[in-house]
């Protein structure tokens, strides 16, 4: 199905123009009369430990094969990566929905977002706590939203925060869930973890200010503080990091692109901090061909959120899309209006991750036959991001743990990786 990149330095075919007959390198036959559609997903772009990869790897199966489920029923893309995106979700091991990072006081508060590619619609919830899949309530928004005004003229609300987000889903049928059920062993282990080390970062602090201040100056006292500091060096050492957003895209079997992100947020966050996963054409992006886009392009972004609403990465990754060569465009993407954007000017460790896919529609030479090109990709800054991807042909999904190369620093690096998958239906 795929062609498959390795690394930044690698070429790929990219597709060819919008409406031409010529199937991209290496790409499978269509295959008459079956479904279409494909999905892409993320399990965040971090860290992920090599004793964990087979839970990683196997979460981003179940979140692929429940869009396609979704997708061989008839469903359109909104759907499907909806459904992809609750597995995710529901899995213990991501930081979304259960088992999402807790913030300064120990509670859980998530950003969720969608938009749908076909209408150009959105929904979106912020510092949401209380429900257990935040991108239902991002879901129903945009649901509500295409239905129209609401009574007096109103305008229908697309993103919510806090408590009118919770009280608004209720209020639509969604399900409250107290924060405690949504905390799990992980986290809350996690949770004590970081908070110890915030205090003794704190008592560091304390200790060094002590010193120039001449409070404190024998040998005893600056032994103090070396103990102190190696006893943060292990908790660092120890720490396994976190993963971040994660996210879902998807094209249906008419062409129609949706794209989706959730994300408990940066741990120890101060309460009522949104991030990224939650701002428009920061966290997701879709949107369908047009006179002046020939392709239909989806993102969906992972990482530091401060640093991806900073450069509005995902917009940024969509329009990088329109260009002749894919690879080539989100390289340069990566690099110029992330890495070395110059809203990021003071950052001099730039951490984030994308999954992108463009796709467009051709005849070949049998008038009963259309083809779905879709070029997919994803690139990231941090040490490792986890995707997985499948199409309404395929009897199982692929997974990759993508790392940086030996050598390459974090928040400085990028790797960049992906394929090319040719889908065909008999048409109507």
């Amino acid at each position: 199905m795929e062609n498959t990149l390795s690394s930044a330095e690698g070429r790929q075919d990219s597709l060819p123009p919008a409406n031409s007959g010529s199937p991209p390198h290496n790409s499978i036959p269509s295959a008459e009369g079956k479904a279409v559609g494909f999905v892409l997903v993320h399990a965040g772009a971090g860290y992920h430990s090599e004793s964990k990869a087979k839970e990683y790897k196997h979460v981003c199966k179940r979140a692929c094969q429940k869009a396609v489920d979704r997708l061989k029923a008839g469903a359109q893309a909104v759907e499907a990566v909806t459904a992809a995106l609750i597995e995710l979700e529901d899995s213990p091991f991501t930081n979304a929905g259960m088992g999402s990072n807790l913030n300064l006081l120990g509670e859980i508060e998530c950003d969720a977002s969608i938009m749908d590619g076909k209408t150009l619609h959105y929904g979106a919830v912020g510092a949401l706590s209380g429900i257990k899949n935040p991108v239902l309530v991002a879901r129903t928004l945009l649901s509500e939203a295409q239905k129209g005004k609401l009574s007096a003229g109103r305008i229908p609300p697309c993103f919510l925060v806090g408590k009118g987000a919770q009280q608004w889903a209720e209020s639509h049928g969604i399900p409250p869930c107290p924060s405690e059920k949504m905390a799990t062993k992980f986290s809350m282990s996690a949770y004590k973890r970081n908070k110890r080390k915030m205090e003794l970062a704190e008592k560091v602090e304390t200790e060094r200010c002590q010193v120039k201040r001449g409070r404190q100056s024998n040998d005893s006292d600056l032994g103090s503080l070396g103990e102190v500091k190696g006893m943060v060096a292990d908790e660092e050492e120890n720490d396994s990091a976190c993963l971040d957003t994660v996210g879902v895209i998807v094209v249906d079997q008419e062409g129609n692109v949706a794209a989706a992100v959730s994300s408990g947020g940066l741990a120890m966050k101060h309460p009522g901090r949104v991030g990224q996963a939650a701002l428009f054409g920061c966290g997701c992006w879709a949107q369908n061909s047009c006179n002046a886009n020939p392709y239909s392009t989806a993102v969906s972004t992972s990482g530091c959120g401060e640093h991806l609403m900073r450069t509005m990465l995902a917009r940024e990754c969509s329009s990088a899309l329109q260009a002749e060569d894919a690879h080539q465009a989100l390289l340069e993407t990566m690099q110029n209006k992330f890495i070395s954007s110059s809203f990021l000017a003071g950052e001099d460790c730039v951490l984030g991750g994308v999954i992108v896919l463009r796709c467009c529609r051709c005849v070949e030479t049998s008038p009963d036959i259309q083809e779905l090109l879709v070029e997919f990709l994803w690139s990231h800054t941090t040490e490792s991001m986890c995707v997985g991807y499948m199409s309404a042909q395929d009897s199982k999904a692929k997974t990759h743990i993508s790392r940086l190369p030996p050598g390459a620093v974090a928040g400085q690096s990028l790797a960049i990786e992906g394929g090319v998958c040719r889908l065909g239906s008999k048409s109507d």
